[in-house]
């Protein structure tokens, strides 16, 4: 995370326009005007304009739509509107809520894609995304899983480098907990073989430098085994005794604040925050994505922030999903959306 202009909008992108995203991002303008201020959305006016009129109470009109010319210009768009940016081609009929189509994967990869490149050009602050459909994203030809190794590819482009050498990490962080993943988005069988003494080590590295710089001093990492009671001296596994704990000790050379492994099941209520703010360790470093999300999601969705560590750019989002189910029915709660707002705002500069 590089850029340091705040004076720069932040973009925030539409998500799959047959989720719930474009529904937030309207009842976020609408529910905390204050909060979006130099916000915009890169997207769809056609789609945002819906959304718009979807949420709108009885009788009340509907959330104006200003159309930008560019990102610039959002800095000073009117009080109580939603700021626009058009970039992806304009959609012609509706796209069908809750239902997964190649197009729109299309505009929601598209939607992500530009902004990577406007904020690796200095161009915008920061970007939050709102929630794409991976199966969706796949049908439209993207080769990326998520959001998060798309921005990598990204980066690398940008940076003219190999990926291997644009590592990053996911971090879900609430008001009472942070986790950071050595692995994101893969089957349970392949999450455990990535767990290797370079793959842990390179996520505390990671971690210890965003957080570092997020926090003004080092964190305190707690690292979480893989295996049942962190492996019980072998008797469960070995790979806290021939892994983890070998990557911890080269981090600890390293003068990195990292204690560990310690039991999966117990770990993260340490890590949670007391009543007077603090918990034991900053950040719970977790193998695996399961073993890491759940934990922060079950203390709340509507505050979760997902927070991708490595790239030379500022990305959060929700820490949901595209919610098929409840799209276009006016219940999605912003809550998320508009925390990811203002992490992504208190993390620009910082890092």
């Amino acid at each position: 995370m590089s850029n340091n202009d705040a004076s720069l909008p932040i973009a925030i992108t539409l998500g799959d326009p047959a989720g719930i995203g474009p529904e937030i991002i309207a009842k976020a303008f609408r529910d905390a005007a204050g909060d979006l201020r130099g916000c915009f959305v890169a997207g769809d006016l056609a789609t945002v304009r819906r959304a718009a009129q979807a949420i709108a109470a009885i009788g009340a009109p509907a959330l104006p739509v200003a159309l930008l010319e560019t990102p610039a210009e959002a800095r000073d768009a009117p009080a109580g509107c939603i700021p626009v940016l058009q970039v992806v081609a304009p959609t012609g009929a509706p796209i069908v809520q809750g239902q997964v189509s190649a197009e729109a994967g299309r505009i929601a990869g598209d939607c992500v894609v530009w902004a990577a490149r406007a904020a690796l050009r200095a161009e915008i602050a920061a970007i939050v995304t709102a929630p794409l459909h991976k199966e969706a994203l796949a049908a439209a030809g993207f080769p990326y899983p998520g959001h998060t190794e798309l921005l990598q590819a990204e980066a690398a482009a940008h940076l003219a480098r190999p990926l291997s050498e644009v590592p990053v990490r996911m971090m879900l962080a609430n008001d009472e907990l942070r986790t950071v993943l050595v692995s994101i988005h893969m089957s349970l069988r392949q999450a455990i073989e990535a767990v290797t003494v370079d793959g842990v080590l390179q996520t505390l590295r990671i971690a210890h430098r965003a957080l570092g710089a997020v926090l003004g001093r080092a964190p305190r990492i707690g690292v979480a085994g893989l295996n049942p009671h962190a492996g019980e001296g072998g008797l469960f596994g070995s790979e806290e005794r021939d892994i983890i704990a070998p990557a911890i000790a080269a981090a600890r050379a390293e003068g990195i604040d990292a204690d560990g492994p310690h039991a999966p099941d117990t770990v993260f209520m340490r890590a949670r925050a007391k009543a007077d703010g603090r918990g034991e360790f900053d950040v719970v470093i977790a193998m695996y994505h399961d073993q890491g999300l759940i934990p922060v999601k079950y203390l709340g969705v509507e505050k979760g922030v997902n927070v991708t560590l490595g790239l030379p750019l500022v990305r959060t989002s929700p820490d949901h999903g595209t919610a098929f189910d409840i799209a276009g029915t006016g219940r999605a709660d912003a809550s998320s959306l508009i925390e990811a707002v203002r992490m992504a705002r208190s993390l620009v500069g910082r890092a």
